[in-house]
Parts: structure tokens; sequence; C-alpha cells
């Protein structure tokens, strides 16, 4: 019975909770990451800090004449935050050691806007997609609507994958949406 009395709590928990980004020393964002983390078990509050996120991608380098995968800052220097803002939250933050300050104007924090998040490929749920690498699909709009390939790569952050098409007897990748495809 206590359990139903919390899910609506927890529901309301999740739509005050917003994205922030906090500025940081450059080259301290996953110690901040890391102490951030630890003042929220501390002190309890994972009620109020739920996430904290230093984004990457992989950036293919070439040294030496050999290819090299490695992961970059997408955001050196930033550190993104999804939170309920108040008094508590905004004080453990802005003390964190290694943090300059958050993002917006004076000391009033601006939480990212739903598009901005989605253009990072943070946050939000991630979908479930029924199709592994190498499976075949056809593609269901866009210009290349009716054509079937195979699939090469699968990004569930950004929800895209990249499907091998013959295009002009040339096996291409082309980069689509999951809702352009669907499995055969």
């Amino acid at each position: 019975m206590s359990e139903e009395i919390n899910k609506p709590e927890e529901i309301k928990i999740s739509a005050e909770s917003k994205w922030y980004v906090v500025h940081t020393y450059s080259g301290y964002e996953n110690k901040v990451k890391a102490n951030i983390e630890k003042t929220v078990e501390n002190r309890g509050m994972q009620d109020q800090i739920h996430e904290i996120s230093v984004p990457l991608q992989d950036v293919v380098e070439i040294k030496d004449g050999q290819k090299k995968t490695v992961q970059r800052k997408v955001f050196p220097g930033y550190v993104l935050i999804k939170m309920i803002m108040n008094d508590e939250t905004w004080y453990v933050v802005r003390n964190t050691r290694g943090v300059t300050s958050f993002v917006g104007p004076g000391s009033k924090p601006v939480p990212l806007t739903d598009m901005e998040v989605r253009a990072m490929g943070i946050g939000g749920e991630v979908e479930n997609l029924d199709i592994a690498l190498g499976e075949p699909v056809r593609v269901v709009s866009g210009p290349f609507a009716d054509s079937v390939g195979q699939i090469k790569e699968i990004n569930t952050n950004k929800k895209i994958v990249v499907v091998s098409l013959s295009i002009f007897g040339r096996e291409t990748p082309v980069e689509l949406d999951f809702t352009q495809i669907t499995k055969i």
C-alpha cells in the first residue's frame, strides 16, 4: 500500500527535474561529477539530484599511421546535471570543488530546453529497438523509402542507425532515424 502512495510522488519529482549546465575548471569535469555524486549519496539527496553527465564522443585519431578511437569530451569545461533546483541543491552543486558557476545570467541558473536536451542526445527514455547489427531492415520514409539494407551501427542516444543501402550498385552507409526503418 505504501508503494502506491510513493509512485505519484516519483512522477511529480521527475516532472520538476530539469537539466542544468555547470561550468568547471578545464580538466576537472570527471572530478566534479564524482564529488557531486559522493555528496548526493552522503546527504541522501538522490530524490533531488538525479543524474550527472559529462557527454563524451568517440573520435578516430590517426597517429603514426595507426587509426585509434578515443573518447573526447563534447563540452570541455562543462558538466550537465538533472536536478530539482532549490536552495539546497544549488548550494551543494555551487560549492563543489572545481565548479565555477551555473550557466545563466548572474547567479540564476537557466535550465536547458527540451529541444536542447534532445539535440545533445542526453536524458530521455532510451527506445528499445528490436533490431541488431547485421539485420535486414526496410526504409519506410524519406528519400530512400522502400529500400532494403543491413544495420551497420546503432546509436541509442541519438536514436539513429547506420544502414548499408545499395545505391547505384554501390553499398552506401546511410544515417537514418529509428522511425524511418522497420524490421523485415
